[in-house]
């Protein structure tokens, strides 16, 4: 249990944050640059959550969500396989049935066009605003800008994604380059021979997500920020519209506004206060090795086994997956194994010499494929910051961004309406 240095001593700020992963800090950081007293309240430590084992890529070529026609089929096939890629775990669970049920109902091509669009304005915003970040403010984080290049064996895979993946980027403007499959094998000798050709965005980077989520914790409490570390939040106290106080393991906060930026926990806590968030814990797996001799050179993407693998100087990574089984706990090792073969599939070294760790996260994951940022209709000194999904490393800068923005009442860099928590009556 530990309390951050900071400057606050009495209980009360200008903002609380709900929350100390990489969107609540993000969030932390641009509001103390606008000028506001800052605390945040996290039950663990900052990034302890879904911000600490994910890959760590930063990438505008993710801007097309999961929902699109087909997509329900695929879900529900799933049930019948606990090592797909996408896994649906049949066990009855009401919330996430009535989640699934409208993630069906997204899945067409008017909702995937609008979801696209949203999640690539704040992907290219954040990607924009990441590198001077890093740069200026001294995060020791591993940020490289190598891109991420898409791996096929297949030449089905490849023909779809180039159809459907490669075309939606060049709409978008983002630039993705197809390669054959010499070429991949030439670029990146990690590989193992047999690739039918890539699909290579250059736009993208990465960065190690733990020290990402560390150093801007340091930075929060270096511009006089307090956080506030082992605070569960119990409950909050409401009156007239507005939410009084919130009640921790560790004291009672308040705020003149405040920021729910609670990931994966965000509904369990609108529950009580009456709030209704359209959200599911999407479960991600990663398993982290020290640096094996012939690393990846890039952050890959091994699409078939649907493995993406990340290298960093101090390490390497393979993760990935998504598993809808509620807020059930701890490592499923069908699917860590599913990891492996699909490391194995592709690489000629897919484990490094030391296994560091083995880690589960939940990500945030919104009915529609779009965070929820913005001012809560309900409680008029809340605003949220959630449901990124498995985009929250790169969404990061450009939500805090704009939370600061609609906070102070300035011209946000994005139009925040596709964000707007109004559009789920919340």
């Amino acid at each position: 249990m530990r309390r951050y240095n900071n400057v606050m001593d009495a209980s009360r700020s200008d903002v609380l944050i709900l929350g100390g992963g990489v969107i609540g800090l993000a969030c932390a950081y641009y509001l103390l640059k606008s000028g506001a007293t800052v605390r945040v309240l996290e039950q663990g430590t900052p990034g302890c959550g879904s911000s600490h084992g994910n890959c760590g890529t930063i990438t505008p070529s993710h801007a097309a969500p999961l929902a699109m026609p087909g997509m329900f089929g695929v879900a529900l096939r799933s049930m019948l396989r606990a090592d797909a890629p996408l896994y649906l775990n049949p066990r009855f669970d009401g919330p996430r049935l009535r989640w699934l049920l409208g993630f069906a109902r997204h899945c067409n091509w008017r909702d995937f066009e609008h979801a696209t669009m949203a999640r690539s304005a704040i992907l290219q915003r954040s990607r924009a605003l990441l590198a001077p970040l890093v740069r200026d403010e001294g995060l020791a984080c591993e940020f490289g800008e190598g891109g991420e290049l898409y791996v096929y064996r297949s030449a089905a895979a490849l023909q779809k994604d180039e159809q459907h993946h490669a075309r939606v980027l060049d709409q978008l403007g983002v630039e993705v380059q197809r390669l054959r499959g010499d070429e991949v094998e030439a670029m990146e000798p990690a590989v193992k021979p047999g690739v039918t050709g890539g699909l290579f965005h250059p736009e993208d980077a990465h960065l190690r997500p733990d020290r990402y989520a560390a150093e801007l914790a340091r930075r929060v409490v270096e511009l006089g920020g307090s956080i506030e570390t082992a605070a569960r939040i119990d409950g909050f106290d409401t009156r007239e519209g507005r939410i009084e106080q919130v009640r921790t393991t560790r004291g009672t906060f308040s705020g003149d506004r405040l920021v729910m930026a609670l990931g994966a926990w965000s509904p369990l806590l609108g529950k009580t206060l009456g709030l209704h968030l359209p959200m599911q814990p999407g479960k991600g797996y990663s398993l982290t090795y020290t640096r094996p001799a012939l690393a990846p050179r890039h952050s890959l993407v091994l699409r078939e086994a649907a493995v993406c693998v990340t290298t960093w100087a101090s390490g390497y990574r393979l993760g990935s997956t998504m598993e809808f089984s509620g807020y059930a706990e701890g490592l499923n090792r069908t699917r860590l194994d599913a990891l492996r073969r699909g490391a194995a599939a592709g690489l000629h070294e897919p484990e490094g010499p030391e296994l560091l760790e083995e880690w589960w996260g939940w990500r945030p994951m919104s009915v529609d494929e779009v965070p929820i940022i913005g001012p809560s209709s309900r409680w008029s000194n809340l605003m949220f910051a959630t449901a990124h999904g498995m985009l929250g490393v790169s969404m990061s800068a450009a939500t805090g961004e704009l939370v600061a923005s609609l906070m102070r009442g300035s011209t946000p860099a994005i139009d925040p309406t596709p964000y707007a928590p109004a559009r789920f009556r919340v």
